[in-house]
């Protein structure tokens, strides 16, 4: 099986959890909300990161479906991240995935609370978990549960995103260092939350689980700044959103910082970086390695 059917086959797979754990249940009052954390959660995209949480999980010997509502979780705190940045007081772009954005087809109001369900069903959802639990699996949840939290929160994630808004609202050039932090928060945040959690849920030490986390670091980096390439050399066609949305909002981005040519070229140093703590690792995972390499070739 070639690398590419393997990723497909994994993406079909992750689908299927989607469906079982994403689909609302018992729609009455607040059923515009569900329609629409629906709409978000199932618009498609690489799933990325449940593919991530569940090669690691497997990679330290997890088995059975306790991996599972953590898959879901990752993607629907990932979703609710991209509602929120595609609206108006954010990016403002209409479409993502090749779709009009959750903001564009059920209004402003409803989107905020549709990010706002899609985090708070995550962590109900991983939560499931620990009904799935062996005792002995049950301090592993915990440890995931709090990675998934640390990632996604003011140390992660949203933390990346402030400084992100506040840099655009002062309409001055960053700095290297300032956007790599904003990269290290903002997109490599939940990469590291997907390695760790999944190695984590499946038992892995702690060394493991730290080289797992300089892993994504660098996997997420590599990843942002292909994308800032892409903003500049796709179209909207291919990478099914809008382009050069960072030039018309003014954005510092690795391009326009260091160039096309010196960002193409830090894209392959991150991702040799992250290759080479992967070989440290005890476990091998040929499929990680090929899926770093794809992640950070990619066109769309």
């Amino acid at each position: 099986m070639t690398f590419k059917q393997e990723l497909e086959n994994r993406a079909a797979e992750v689908e299927k959890i989607l469906a079982a754990y994403g689909t609302m249940q018992d729609k009455s009052y607040q059923k515009t909300v569900m329609e629409a954390m629906e709409y978000s959660l199932f618009a498609g995209g690489k799933r990325l990161r449940p593919i991530l949480l569940q090669e690691t999980f497997r990679m330290f010997g997890g088995t059975g479906s306790i991996v599972e509502p953590f898959m879901a979780a990752i993607e629907m705190i990932h979703t609710y991240s991209l509602v929120h940045d595609d609206l108006p007081a954010m990016d403002n772009d209409l479409y993502r995935r090749g779709k009009k954005t959750t903001h564009a087809v059920y209004g402003e109001d409803m989107a905020i609370l549709t990010g706002d369900a899609l985090l708070n069903y995550a962590f109900e959802t991983a939560g499931k978990a620990f009904d799935m639990a062996e005792p002995e699996e049950l301090p592993y949840a915990v440890a995931a549960l709090r990675i998934l939290a640390a990632k996604a929160g003011i140390y992660g994630m949203v933390g990346g995103q402030v400084f992100d808004v506040e840099a655009e609202n002062k309409d001055l050039p960053l700095t290297e260092e300032q956007l790599l932090f904003i990269f290290r928060l903002k997109t490599s945040a939940l990469i590291e939350a997907s390695l760790m959690a999944g190695a984590a849920l499946a038992g892995a030490g702690t060394e493991e689980i730290d080289l797992l986390s300089q892993i994504g670091t660098n996997v997420g980096i590599a990843f942002q700044i292909r994308d800032d390439i892409l903003d500049v050399i796709s179209t909207q066609e291919v990478l099914g959103k809008p382009i050069g949305s960072d030039e018309r909002n003014n954005k510092t981005t690795y391009v326009t910082l260091k160039g096309l040519a010196q960002a193409e070229a830090d894209v392959r140093a991150y991702t040799e970086k992250a290759q080479a703590l992967l070989e440290q690792l005890p476990s091998d995972s040929t499929f990680l390695h090929d899926l770093i390499d794809s992640l950070t070739d990619r066109m769309k």
